[in-house]
């Protein structure tokens, strides 16, 4: 089974909900599976079973999770399949569930029960006849390119004041931020968050500046330790960060010093976390999803090294998920941001060009995040990869990512 989480934000770009996307096998072996998977049964709402078996606190956090239902599966058990908080959980449900009793009065049930109600895929002219599902909706998403807000606002306040309008397919932050001043929506999806703002010529802060100064020395070939810990030793929550992981992965060792601290952690290991560790601290004025999305492509590629018979580039692979908003966070084209960390070779082919030995894991690692299942199927058809280890991997990264923080 495919999975993945899709950020919803606020308008101060902070993550408030997730959806959860899921699909059961690969699209080319058995098409029935796209989309709704109106033949999937009445007896499993598959993302509940993923919340249940890796629980809200790693999915989601303390956030609400967006929850897809299809026309079959709104009438499950919801209840025996998963025992998360029922306020937490809201059903999304779109224009494949008619507006007639049978289905109105099951979406009255699981209302009463606490669970949460979201709309989304209906057109203008869907509005009247969708009235008695409307009025138990908490959430209806809207296409912005078609529905003008300051009308919806009017429509939506007088006819269903407690609704609150999500914009989804947002692909820029130009259209980020004029859906933002426009107001109405609660909740803002898309693309747009992860898309660079290139500002042109401009300084880099000198904090940032420190930061840089040490992924060069890691990064390149003659990197010493020692040199690493003096770097470090600059910054206070790097020390702090660094000693406090040393001091718990051994007993009674007595580490207070940073060269010690990076002795113990050997060469290897302590590129692995600086990277990480420094990527977390040069991420930290951008909205936290940046950093998720960055840790979480870092593990997730790592992880999908055997799986492309590539366990030699596990490490490369790390570094280019890690690197791969790198654009994003320094606000350059990613070939002038990669520079600055002196990131080359087969990482750097990829994340500027990409093409190369890195390419294929690149590639579907994109296509995953977004849910995009046609085009993840297609990919492991060409490649000859079974879809279970590639969404094992996915889970895996998303534990490491609870467990470091």
């Amino acid at each position: 089974m495919f999975m993945a989480l899709i950020p919803l934000f606020d308008e101060n770009m902070a993550v408030k909900a997730y959806s959860i996307f899921t699909q059961k096998d690969n699209f080319f072996l058995d098409p029935m599976m796209l989309g709704t998977r109106q033949n999937d049964g009445a007896t499993t709402v598959e993302g509940l079973e993923l919340i249940e078996k890796m629980g809200m606190e790693t999915l989601s956090e303390d956030k609400e999770i967006f929850v897809p239902m299809s026309s079959i599966s709104v009438f499950s058990d919801v209840e025996e399949q998963c025992s998360a908080p029922h306020q937490r959980i809201v059903f999304l449900i779109d224009n494949t569930i008619p507006p007639v009793d049978m289905y109105v009065n099951r979406l009255a049930e699981l209302k009463k029960k606490g669970y949460r109600l979201a709309v989304q895929k209906l057109s203008v002219q869907d509005f009247e006849n969708y009235r008695e599902i409307l009025k138990l909706a908490d959430y209806v998403f809207l296409n912005n390119r078609k529905i003008a807000i300051d009308k919806a606002k009017v429509y939506f306040g007088k006819l269903y004041p407690k609704i609150k309008l999500c914009a989804g397919g947002i692909e820029s932050m130009e259209i980020f931020e004029a859906l933002k001043q426009a107001g109405g929506y609660q909740f803002y999806e898309g693309s747009f968050y992860r898309v660079p703002v290139t500002r042109g010529e401009h300084e880099v802060a000198p904090l940032k500046s420190n930061y840089i100064e040490l992924l060069n020395m890691v990064n390149s070939s003659d990197f010493e330790l020692t040199a690493a810990a003096d770097v470090i030793g600059r910054d206070t929550a790097l020390t702090i960060s660094l000693l406090k992981m040393v001091n718990r992965m051994t007993v009674n060792s007595g580490i207070t010093t940073i060269r010690h601290a990076a002795a113990m952690l050997g060469q290897k290991e302590l590129k692995k976390w600086i990277n990480t560790a420094v990527v977390n601290e040069l991420y930290s004025d951008k909205p936290s999803e940046i950093t998720r999305l960055s840790l979480l492509r870092a593990k997730f590629a790592e992880y999908l090294a055997p799986v492309f018979e590539m366990n030699a580039k596990a490490d490369e692979l790390f570094l280019m998920g890690l690197f791969s908003v790198l654009d994003v966070i320094m606000e350059k084209p990613m070939e002038e941001a990669l520079q600055m960390v002196r990131v080359a070779g087969d990482v750097s082919e990829v994340l500027i060009k990409g093409t190369g030995k890195l390419a294929p894991v690149f590639d579907l690692m994109k296509q995953y995040e977004t849910a995009n299942w046609q085009e993840v199927s297609r990919q492991l058809l060409l490649e000859k990869k079974d879809a279970a280890p590639v969404n094992e991997a996915y889970v895996k990264a998303l534990s490491w990512y609870k467990k470091l923080f």
